[in-house]
């Protein structure tokens, strides 16, 4: 339906008086009334009962009164929204976290963000690595932190922190004795992670890095960081996990041990589609560029 016939019924609707209407709408009152008929048309059914002296909303009118305004008003907000944007005053971010970088400078980025574009809504929601560059590409999401590398060339990325990984152990693990562990004394170990569709790039990272000469014993699968860490604490299992995650969540009956140089470490970047890169994503990339 016409946004502008809707915008003449609703106008219409308040008091139900054409020569009022017409007049708030700077049209003429036989102007008014054919666009009224030819909306009349498009719905198929009768909105108003004209009467000697008044007009009363039919049924269906009144239902098409009610949703013409939450329209119209639905409509006036993103306009504001996007002229704000435009002004770089306002406007409103879908930003996706991924689930294993919390804390540091991700939030960081995000509260000095809030801080400077106070009128712009941040929208956030929290998904793994994979989802978050599927919601990119899709259009659900305006920017989200993402575990590289990628390899989609519709996504592009800039670095925001790179985290060591700590070997996780359970406390009573002949491991946890030492202060720094090397790759060979984790080869063979018992190991879980999460599945590999989540992250497919930071996950073969991970190995190349902890089990760069094989002995990745995968035993056991968990759906994300807390559960992988609750299962490290359960015994008979060590787990490879960013620094960061790992002390935030402090699950009891897990110790954290470095690694014998290297150091094996994990990028989290920020991510836009290329194509879509709105106003408030630049600002938020001109702020990551501050940091």
């Amino acid at each position: 339906m016409d946004m502008r016939r809707l915008r003449y019924f609703a106008e219409l609707a308040k008091d139900l008086h054409f020569t009022h209407a017409a007049k708030r709408l700077n049209i003429a009152q036989p102007a008014l009334s054919q666009q009224v008929r030819v909306l009349e048309r498009e719905v198929g059914a009768r909105l108003i009962e004209r009467g000697p002296g008044a007009c009363t909303l039919t049924p269906v009118g009144a239902i098409v009164a009610a949703e013409a305004a939450l329209l119209i008003a639905q409509v006036d907000d993103a306009r504001e929204r996007i002229a704000a944007a435009v002004r770089g005053q306002g406007g409103r971010i879908r930003l996706a976290y991924t689930r294993s970088a919390r804390g540091g400078r991700v939030d960081a980025l995000v509260e000095r963000f809030r801080a400077q574009h106070s009128r712009v809504e941040v929208i956030p929601e929290t998904g793994w690595h994979a989802p978050n560059v599927a919601g990119l590409l899709a259009g659900r999401y305006d920017a989200a932190f993402v575990r590289p590398p990628l390899d989609d060339p519709g996504i592009a990325w800039r670095l925001v922190d790179t985290e060591e990984l700590r070997l996780a152990l359970p406390a009573g693990h002949r491991l946890a004795r030492l202060r720094r562990v090397s790759r060979e004394a984790v080869a063979g170990e018992p190991a879980v992670m999460w599945p590999r569709e989540n992250g497919p790039g930071m996950f073969d990272r991970i190995v190349a890095q902890v089990w760069p000469a094989g002995g990745f014993n995968l035993v056991r699968y968990e759906p994300d960081d807390e559960q992988l860490l609750r299962a490290v604490a359960a015994g008979g299992v060590v787990a490879a996990v960013p620094e960061g995650r790992a002390r935030a969540l402090r699950v009891p009956g897990v110790v954290l041990r470095r690694f014998t140089p290297p150091v094996p470490t994990v990028d989290i970047g920020l991510a836009w589609n290329k194509r879509t890169v709105t106003p408030t994503v630049r600002r938020l990339l001109a702020i990551l560029d501050e940091l």
